[in-house]
């Protein structure tokens, strides 16, 4: 991610003030499959160091918390599927690319915006079938029929048009394509939430690993973000619409040769994040954010209003706007619960719920308990817990600002 020329055109139509004007939130995240960031800090990306100037460029991770409840696949299916629902794979059970058995009551981004604002408007635009029909979930009993209102996808079906070839050049076709039906609808239609794919990137790593391939191919995607980029600015330039654009990956690959992924490493679990707001919030600037920070980062920026049981369950933690705390740990040491915390501020209280259930994976409600109410700034609380044994427990750190869970599985 070389810096080099600046686009300061670019950059001034994005922090254009709104001039008194009241604009619609509407966001586009685009998952590129597959690019460590080492190799995204070493390639020329000039549209992306464009966005990173205007916003900001931060490396992240996937795979949850190593060695705990929640660690989970390094692969493509599984970080979409986190992003979507802010939850690691413990919760939204979607393990590897067959997307076999998702767990439909941890709602995605596409549900919660329909939930609340049923005539805003959606659209996917994806070589991967799936992407839709499986992991948004389009047209299931599970997500209340939801409909996706525009969509572009499947591509890779169609071995008329994209004839497949062994070099698979044919997927940077398909990206192309992709590319051109999002610029399209985003340019005349501008739906209020978009999810672009583009998948070459991952193909060139798994076929041809650290290589000059695989760089031509992360430049090839640059050029088609500046396009997406080009077309949400001369939106937000005629209209009165607040565009986020978040651009991320889904996992690394492994440090031997590039070509795989799927398991624990440092680089498999090494991501990055490149958006066009450059107002993170504490956490954001001085945490590593994980792919789950996302749902509820454009959740924010859409002004949803996240239903208290759904919001129990969230992972990740918003890097915009006001926050309170992050990082929890929670560990049972006899029948005492020991909590820890960072906090962002010194004033305000933290309420420490608990529950000995997890009825929200199948639908039903769990029954929290206060434990105690806490300073925020004191960043650790002890509770007993001799009362009320049990072999696991969800714990809910409720802040002003932000709420953030862990849970205790004994074996």
């Amino acid at each position: 991610m070389k810096r080099t020329s600046f686009f300061l055109l670019l950059t001034l139509v994005f922090l254009a003030p709104a001039r008194a004007q009241v604009r619609t939130p509407k966001t586009v995240f685009v998952i590129v499959d597959g690019i460590p960031a080492d190799v995204l800090e070493k390639t020329n990306t000039p549209h992306l160091d464009s966005l990173s100037r205007v916003g900001f460029y931060k490396q992240a991770y996937v795979g949850g918390q190593k060695g705990t409840y929640s660690q989970t696949p390094t692969i493509s299916a599984v970080g979409y599927n986190s992003l979507l629902t802010g939850t690691w794979v413990n919760k939204h059970n979607v393990w590897d690319n067959d997307i076999k058995d998702p767990n439909y009551q941890y709602p995605t981004l596409f549900r919660l915006l329909k939930s609340q604002y049923p005539n805003r408007k959606t659209a996917v635009f994806s070589s991967w079938l799936d992407n839709r029909t499986k992991l948004v979930g389009e047209g299931l009993p599970q997500t209340g029929k939801l409909q996706v209102d525009f969509h572009a996808d499947g591509y890779e079906l169609d071995t008329v048009t994209f004839p497949h070839d062994r070099e698979k050049t044919y997927m940077s076709r398909i990206d192309d394509r992709v590319v051109d039906e999002a610029v399209a609808c985003l340019s005349r239609q501008a739906p209020d939430l978009s999810w672009v794919y583009l998948e070459y990137t991952d193909d060139m790593g798994h076929r041809y690993g650290d290589s000059p391939q695989m760089y031509a191919a992360v430049e090839k995607m640059d050029a088609q973000i500046g396009r997406l980029s080009w077309a949400l600015q001369q939106r937000q330039q005629q209209f009165a619409e607040d565009w986020l654009l978040v651009i991320t990956t889904d996992h690394g690959r492994d440090a031997k040769t590039g070509h795989n992924h799927g398991g624990q490493s440092d680089r498999e679990r090494q991501t990055w994040i490149v958006a066009n707001k450059p107002d993170l919030n504490a956490y954001g600037k001085q945490q590593v954010p994980g792919i789950v920070d996302l749902m509820p980062t454009i959740a924010r920026h859409m002004l949803l209003q996240l239903p208290a049981q759904v919001e129990r369950e969230i992972d990740g933690v918003p890097l915009i706007g006001p926050v309170s705390l992050a990082e929890p740990q929670a560990k049972l040491q006899g029948k005492s619960l020991h909590l820890s915390w960072k906090s962002f501020s010194q004033t305000g209280r933290v309420k420490v719920w608990l529950s000995t259930t997890n009825a929200f994976e199948t639908g039903g409600t769990d029954r929290y308990q206060l434990l105690g109410n806490v300073p925020l700034g004191q960043e650790q609380a002890v509770f007993s817990l001799e009362k009320r044994p049990s072999s696991f427990y969800k714990i809910w750190l409720q802040g002003p600002d932000n709420s953030v869970n862990r849970w205790i599985v004994l074996k």
